[in-house]
């Protein structure tokens, strides 16, 4: 820690798009230098430990389609950068810690793949190579911004329609016909096919492998969602479902073996790499089995197959994110009645629960036309421990501030920027050394040496002690460099600096040393 006079006056957090954010609240003045018998580091300061304070705040960037990102195919290639990076500095503007990007939409890459075509939805034509890495790119973006890239997967999706003749000569699709089945408005992959399963592994193992991912990520899509009669894959459950009591219960134990299977490998991959769900908001309704939810919506047990329940209580999963796009009072999935359940089933195991909350839905309707809805969901958040963050679907509501939903969430609770709660395996790194600040073009740049993957820079009023404990409503700021430039600081106030280290699975490390003796 160490502190700085003179600062210049400077903007607590600029906006960006629609979001306004609450400006930073205001600190005292600085104190130039460290005193010569400055302590060479704060002993007796423990890591910070999980607070609970700190939580993941995230937003899904979709691509299908080109959804959220990149839009027009073709668009050229700096619009597209550009226009990522805008998503991005609104993320953090809007003070949150993590993306969660689709980099496999539907059976495709965004990324030079040997398993998978460069996907439609980057050029215009299925297979064609854009001429450049965009999950590279992302990924480095991501991080100079401080916030977690978590690689999005749709396991079993295939193309852009049901039409194969769209396929790339390279799809695996095309080259294994029977592999996929037309339903609905898409072709699917069979879940029941090993070769199927082999195939999603493969192409999420080798995104582990090449790139410096945070985390891995599915979303609802398993089995497709009930639409045109059976799932046509009568022929499969033939071929492998003898041995199971009836063909709901073979789905089941398709889609548990790749979760399993998924969460197994990524982790003897890289233990720092989190796997993580986002269910569909209803495991079961209590109507149906006497575990379930107090609901009577479509569950994701029946009608996908998908048992976010036993994935859980296995261990199979680092985090779960279920989608609870329903909101408080809804007769038929209750928003009050399906955190609390959530909670239930994630507590005393080590799987964080993060909720997915349904910023497209903002001005549906009379209850969703309140700015306010889902701040009042983050309120009755704090009312279960088991709940450490929440993802917003999608990242174009969150950068348009739809119906001031986002400006509700930055009044009323997101009023300081906040850590991502620490995972099971990994510890906090060494504090850092040598934490100086000092005024360069009018601002406070904060410097300091260390080997954390990131930093945490905390500021408090006027001259504080030389050592003493970090609070979370005094962080600033993140960052993956070792230097930090402190745009809310004011001329003519003084502020004491503390930096603390994290590691990839953001364990942090007591402040840093430094002391400050006066002018």
């Amino acid at each position: 820690m160490t502190a700085v006079a003179g600062a210049a006056l400077v903007a607590g957090c600029s906006a960006v798009g629609g979001i306004d954010p609450v400006p930073a609240p205001k600190a005292e003045a600085a104190v130039p230098g460290r005193a010569a018998d400055a302590p060479a580091e704060c002993t007796g300061l423990k890591p910070t430990g999980d607070d609970p304070a700190k939580e993941l705040r995230g937003m899904w960037i979709a691509t299908v389609y080109g959804g959220d990102w990149p839009g027009d195919p073709e668009l050229p290639v700096e619009r597209k950068k550009a226009a990522f990076r805008t998503l991005l500095d609104k993320a953090k503007a809007a003070r949150l810690n993590a993306v969660f990007v689709q980099i496999r939409p539907a059976g495709d890459a965004f990324y030079p793949s040997d398993i998978e075509p460069w996907s439609v939805w980057l050029t215009g034509k299925a297979g064609k190579d854009p001429g450049w890495n965009p999950l590279e790119f992302m990924i480095e973006e991501a991080h100079a911004r401080n916030l977690e890239f978590h690689a999005w997967f749709n396991p079993y999706r295939v193309g852009e329609d049901n039409d194969r003749a769209k396929l790339a000569p390279d799809s695996p699709a095309a080259e294994h016909p029977s592999w996929a089945h037309k339903y609905g408005k898409y072709l699917w992959y069979d879940p029941g096919l090993p070769e199927v399963r082999d195939l999603a592994v493969s192409a999420i193992m080798d995104v582990v492998h090449k790139f410096d991912v945070d985390g891995i990520h599915m979303d609802d899509y398993f089995y497709p969602y009930p639409s045109d009669g059976e799932f046509p894959d009568g022929k499969t459950y033939q071929l492998f479902g003898a041995d199971y009591p009836t063909k709901a219960a073979w789905r089941r134990d398709n889609v548990n073996k790749l979760v399993k299977r998924l969460y197994t490998e990524v982790t003897a991959a890289k233990p720092w790499v989190r796997f993580g769900i986002s269910p569909f908001g209803i495991w079961r309704n209590k109507s149906a089995d006497p575990a379930g939810s107090d609901t009577n919506g479509l569950d994701s047990y029946a009608s996908i197959y998908g048992d976010a329940r036993r994935w859980i209580r296995q261990g199979w999963l680092d985090y779960v994110i279920p989608q609870l796009y329903w909101p408080i009072g809804d007769p038929r999935a209750d928003y009050r009645v399906l955190v609390p359940w959530w909670s239930n089933i994630v507590r005393g195991t080590d799987v964080r629960l993060f909720i997915g909350q349904g910023a497209y839905r903002v001005g549906a309707d009379a209850v969703w036309r309140k700015p306010d809805e889902i701040s009042r969901h983050l309120t009755l958040n704090a009312r279960y421990p088991e709940v450490r963050g929440d993802v917003y679907f999608s990242s174009a509501d969150v950068a348009r501030d739809k119906g001031g939903f986002m400006s509700a969430i930055l009044r009323d609770h997101y009023r300081r920027p906040a850590l991502i709660p620490p995972w099971q395996t990994g510890e906090a790194p060494a504090a850092p050394t040598d934490v100086r600040a000092t005024t360069e073009d009018g601002r406070v740049k904060v410097t300091w040496q260390g080997d954390g993957t990131s930093y945490a820079v905390y500021r408090t009023e006027g001259r504080g002690e030389e050592c003493a404990p970090v609070r979370p409503q005094d962080l600033v700021g993140t960052t993956r460099g070792t230097e930090f430039r402190d745009t809310g600081a004011e001329q003519g106030k003084a502020y004491t600096y503390r930096v603390t280290a994290l590691d990839r699975n953001q364990h942090e490390s007591a402040p840093g040393a430094g002391a400050v003796r006066g002018q």
